[in-house]
């Protein structure tokens, strides 16, 4: 089974040569600290910020230097800064080739529920709401099941959703898996994970299909 830390190493191999990848906040935000050494990836932050690096080691922080998430972050050299009109028209203008989210819910048709639980203060959808409208490839990072071991991979999303028939690919705790028009697609199983364990943690139509890898991380 995976950690966060796990989740963002296997995303991170998703990201290739030259993407413009967008960060939401949480496990994604780790996923810029594992990208490999040898190829150039612009990372891109709605709050406008275009070269964002790992982030800064203790002490080395600079609190004018922050993501969408208001973390602390590194810049690489020639990164630059702009309004949020500038940012939201490459998100909109279709410019960033990878976006990684966030979920509290993904639905085996591909929509995501990723912003707001009833009951609880919100203080709206955020730029969640353009990136899914525009991005023609999301990776949602999430874990597989709630803290009372219910499955958040379901037939249907049962909290307010965020996009409809956007979600592409997810990496859980448990699992990678593919959306397709018959269901969650098993890709690969996390270490030490059986196809038997996720078969009981996935709510939604779940596919398997042969031989399930062990993830490489």
């Amino acid at each position: 089974m995976l950690d966060k830390i796990g989740i963002a190493k296997r995303i991170a191999k998703e990201v290739k040569d030259g993407y413009y990848v967008n960060l939401g906040i949480g496990i994604p935000t780790l996923v810029a600290n594992y990208v490999r050494d040898d190829i150039e990836v612009e990372f891109q932050s709605e709050n406008g910020v275009l070269g964002m690096g790992p982030f800064p080691y203790e002490g080395e922080e600079d609190a004018d230097l922050i993501n969408a998430g208001k973390q602390t972050i590194t810049t690489l050299p020639g990164a630059s800064f702009f309004d949020s009109s500038l940012s939201f028209s490459m998100i909109r203008g279709q410019h960033v080739d990878l976006t990684i989210l966030g979920a509290m819910e993904v639905s085996e048709e591909g929509d995501i529920a990723n912003w707001k639980i009833p009951g609880k203060m919100v203080k709206g959808m955020g730029g969640a709401m353009d990136l899914v409208a525009s991005a023609q490839n999301i990776i949602v990072a999430m874990m597989h099941t709630n803290k009372a071991g219910e499955s958040k991979l379901l037939k249907k999303c049962s909290l307010p959703l965020t996009g409809v028939g956007c979600v592409k690919k997810i990496v859980t705790n448990l699992a990678v898996l593919e959306v397709t028009e018959d269901g969650f697609k098993l890709l690969e199983r996390a270490p030490g994970i059986s196809v038997e364990d996720i078969k009981k943690a996935t709510e939604g139509q779940l596919i398997v299909d042969g031989e399930i890898p062990e993830m490489v991380l």
